[in-house]
């Protein structure tokens, strides 16, 4: 049997015919106060936990894609993600910036009723996290992501979530320094930074369209599932 060939995942880079390579993709959880408190959690800064994603759970924007199976309250999460140029571990926070490639328009798809059986069963969260197609990403703007910065997602139109990215608990760099001194971060990484509040629940035939200001929106509609 011949050996398989594996296509890399990659994103695309506003204004050029390249595109990012990914490598892997992290994630942070509750990074912003009013989305703590909405999870009935204490936006205290505690140190910031993280949980991953596959590579190949990217999806471009005006992807059409299937209602995902095994859940009945799929989330929307519209988030700030940072694409790591360079990497290291134990990044100094003053540093980290200088190791971001590019950033875009994200969003953490969740299946929430699976997220809240395994948290109450304390097993872990991959399967509520991490299913296919579970991380759409806007085109990538080149250079480091704005430290304010409005943020917002609508479904079908209507506003669902807005904030900015100024409210964030950690910042970028902290996250990014935080983060290295756990896993040795390279080139290559996708790191998704958190979300503000009014996350919910997505059904089929919806559109779904976040944005930050400054760069490209992310959009995706889900058909049936197949």
């Amino acid at each position: 049997m011949l050996v398989p060939v594996v296509k890399v995942p990659t994103v695309e880079i506003a204004g050029s015919a390249d595109r990012f390579p990914v490598r892997r993709i992290f994630c942070v959880g509750q990074n912003y106060a009013d989305h703590a408190r909405e999870m009935g959690s204490d936006p205290t800064r505690k140190p910031p936990f993280f949980f991953t994603k596959p590579a190949d759970a990217v999806v471009s924007t005006k992807a059409r894609l299937a209602f995902p199976t095994k859940t009945h309250e799929l989330h929307h999460e519209v988030e700030l993600v940072v694409a790591m140029g360079r990497g290291g571990s134990d990044i100094d926070v003053a540093d980290a910036l200088h190791m971001v490639y590019g950033w875009g328009v994200g969003i953490d798809l969740t299946r929430r009723d699976l997220q809240a059986d395994a948290k109450k069963l304390g097993r872990p969260w991959d399967m509520a996290k991490g299913f296919d197609f579970s991380a759409p990403l806007g085109p990538l703007v080149v250079g480091a992501p704005p430290s304010t910065a409005a943020i917002g997602l609508t479904v079908n139109g209507q506003p669902r979530q807005s904030g900015d990215v100024t409210d964030m608990i950690w910042t970028v760099p902290e996250v990014i320094a935080t983060l290295s001194t756990y896993v040795r971060l390279s080139a290559g990484d996708l790191i998704y930074t958190g979300t503000p509040a009014g996350v919910g629940a997505i059904q089929v035939g919806d559109t779904v369209v976040g944005t930050i200001a400054g760069a490209e929106p992310i959009e995706v509609s889900f058909a049936a599932q197949v």
